[in-house]
């Protein structure tokens, strides 16, 4: 696919997807979502990408939908009154940031955040399923789908509990206000806050510090094991993951070499990746149907 309004540029096996329509604070257009879930297909196929940065150019992170179209923008329907673009097969309408955070969700890369700006309706839930969230001071966050008198999109009903508990999210998604990055990040949205100049080498260094550090194989099954478990009612779930996990990667060439570069006192070397070793039990839940 040609992208027209994101930039995919990879450097020391990290992907930076640049967000690219600046002068509407790159809002969300149906293009851009598919060009969005083209990237991640291809950062999950490519073993050269071993951690994604998703950022926006200028101002804005991702200022919500585009509304260029004005009172009709969030009108699915088309002008006989049927599902227009984004339908499913069945007919039913998909959302589409929330095909983004499903893609996101299965990814087996990490994912960062680098916040750069205004994160708006969209804006903001698209990185709930990131793994990890910077922002720059300068960011603004918004839930402000009752203000729109729309729903919360994106599965952000699902994933922002998740991150900062239903008391937090029940008051941002009720109010619908907008508010800053320092109480973005003491409600844990975000983890660690940078100035504007900042923000992307923080996120870049991060993103170098996993490709150095640690087994592509065991980064895709730790990040999935994660977000899973957050939906199972006991712990015995997570014991037989881990169980045959701890087996598997124990005796496999990545699980050497990390003993090995340890005791060497060297950096490591880890030979397997996600395209062709993955463990025969992996992936070891169902996707439910839509």
């Amino acid at each position: 696919m040609q992208y027209d309004e994101i930039v995919y540029e990879i450097e020391d096996r990290v992907l930076t997807i640049t967000l690219d329509r600046p002068d509407q604070l790159n809002a969300l257009t149906y293009r851009m979502h598919l060009e969005i879930i083209d990237a991640l297909e291809r950062a999950d196929a490519d073993d050269d990408v071993r951690c994604v940065v998703v950022t926006g150019r200028g101002r804005g992170f991702c200022a919500g939908a585009d509304l260029s179209a004005g009172a009709s923008s969030l009108d699915i329907h088309d002008e006989e009154g049927t599902i227009g673009t984004g339908a499913h097969s069945s007919g039913a309408h998909r959302d589409e940031g929330g095909l983004v955070a499903l893609r996101l969700y299965s990814m087996s890369k990490p994912v960062i955040a680098a916040i750069n700006g205004a994160a708006v309706g969209v804006g903001a839930t698209m990185t709930l399923p990131m793994d990890v969230r910077l922002a720059s001071s300068a960011a603004k966050f918004g839930f402000v789908f009752a203000r729109r008198d729309i729903v919360p999109e994106a599965c952000s009903s699902w994933f922002l509990p998740r991150v900062v508990g239903i008391g937090r999210a029940s008051e941002w998604v009720m109010t619908g206000r907008v508010f800053d990055a320092s109480e973005a990040l003491a409600a844990g949205l975000v983890s660690h806050v940078y100035e504007p100049d900042d923000l992307l080498g923080a996120a870049e260094r991060l993103a170098l510090e996993i490709a150095a550090n640690t087994s592509a194989v065991s980064i895709a099954l730790s990040r999935q094991m994660l977000w899973r478990m957050l939906g199972e009612s006991h712990p015995i779930a997570a014991h037989r993951v881990d169980s045959q996990g701890i087996a598997f990667m124990g005796a496999s060439p990545d699980g050497r070499e990390g003993i090995e570069s340890f005791l060497e006192k060297r950096a490591p070397n880890f030979p397997m990746n996600v395209s062709r070793d993955m463990p025969p039990f992996y992936p070891w839940w169902e996707e439910p149907a839509f």
